[in-house]
């Protein structure tokens, strides 16, 4: 008598419907690999995970109404034993930091999800990490540098919103000299050429958000 393995069960979340789409079609041409649910926001992907509690979880951390690490959080805390993989757009970023702080046991970056994608599941379904040789690295090399302060963070979020270093002193109520000196160390800390380069580097690696 042959005795079939049930397959692994995969949520998956991503606020992009070309990326839940795109996961689904590479995962379906494998028998040992189901898919059992989509979700589009933190939100959804609590309440799908309580349903399924699936084997493998794929969490985008940049999403509308609840973010993956909000999610990550709230569905570790409920299910210490979830198996979750983090998505992301950009090597070193921060919110996927925390979410392999929180718990988060893979980290996938979206360009190179085909490639990644199969060994990834696999292996966190088998109970091992999957932390691929060059991301590793590039989390080591920042977990020094996420280390803005509030203010700092701040600082930075009103700057990517267009305000001058006068009207970042108004509304946070601090001298203009002081936000300069934040904005000095803030590109000290990022590695910022100028203003306008510590603010991309700050939205690619999830420091700050733009305004919806």
């Amino acid at each position: 008598m042959v005795v079939h393995k049930k397959p692994i069960t995969v949520l998956i979340v991503d606020d992009h419907a070309l990326i839940r789409e795109g996961i689904s079609a590479v995962v379906g041409g494998y028998e040992d690999i189901s898919v059992v649910g989509e979700a589009s926001n933190g939100l959804e992907a609590i309440r799908l995970y309580r349903a399924s509690q699936p084997d493998v979880t794929l969490m985008d951390v940049q999403m509308p109404e609840l973010n993956g690490l909000g999610a990550i959080s709230a569905i570790m805390s409920e299910f210490p034993q979830a198996c979750i993989a983090v998505l992301t757009t950009y090597r070193g970023d921060v919110r996927a930091l925390q979410a392999i702080k929180a718990g988060a046991r893979g980290y996938l970056l979206k360009s190179t999800l085909r490639h990644e994608l199969i060994e990834t599941i696999r292996n966190l379904a088998a109970g091992k990490q999957r932390f691929p040789p060059e991301i590793a690295a590039e989390l080591a090399a920042h977990i020094d540098q996420d280390g803005l302060t509030r203010r700092e963070v701040q600082v930075l979020q009103h700057v990517a919103e267009g305000l001058s270093n006068k009207e970042t002193a108004v509304a946070l109520a601090i001298g203009e000299d002081t936000v300069k000196g934040h904005l000095r160390n803030i590109m000290d800390k990022l590695g910022a050429y100028n203003r306008t380069h510590a603010v991309t580097i700050g939205l690619q690696r999830g420091i700050i958000e733009l305004p919806q």
